[in-house]
């Protein structure tokens, strides 16, 4: 059973009811059953607040996950508890049309970036970010609605 929950605390007011799609083929493809974590949508000043108080990085990100397994498998009930992810929806906004897509493509690409950091995948060498990005672009071209073009 994967169980999630998106909070809308920025009042993003388009569908994102594709995100369940998103997800589940991301899930799936990871062979995760029985997971738990929550995605949270906020502004430019919520964002840029975790940012300083958890990494130490005074400016306004797009995505910040907050693993809770770390370097360990953790389960209760054979649940998988992965985390929190933040997104900023003004970044993600302002990143669609910097990037010449649409927010259902950007938004999509965040969650799904910000999931693989609840998995344990980073992009912090060229080797890690290539298998990381690799398996982003996989599942969004799975969709037309998050495909790049």
């Amino acid at each position: 059973m994967i169980d999630y929950k998106i909070t809308n605390e920025y009042g993003y007011n388009k569908d994102y009811s594709y995100l369940d799609d998103t997800i589940k083929r991301l899930l799936k493809r990871e062979k995760v059953k029985n997971a738990n974590f929550s995605i949270v949508f906020v502004d430019n000043e919520k964002i840029q607040d975790l940012n300083r108080n958890y990494r130490n990085i005074d400016r306004i990100t797009d995505v910040i996950s907050f693993a809770f397994e770390d370097n360990e498998e953790i389960s209760y009930n054979n649940m998988r508890f992965l985390g929190e992810i933040y997104i900023c929806i003004p970044r993600m906004i302002e990143q669609a049309k910097e990037y010449g897509h649409s927010e259902t493509r950007e938004l999509a690409f965040l969650t799904v970036h910000g999931l693989l950091h609840l998995l344990g995948y980073d992009h912090m060498t060229k080797e890690e970010e290539e298998i990381m990005f690799k398996i982003q672009e996989e599942v969004l071209n799975e969709d037309e609605r998050t495909r790049r073009f």
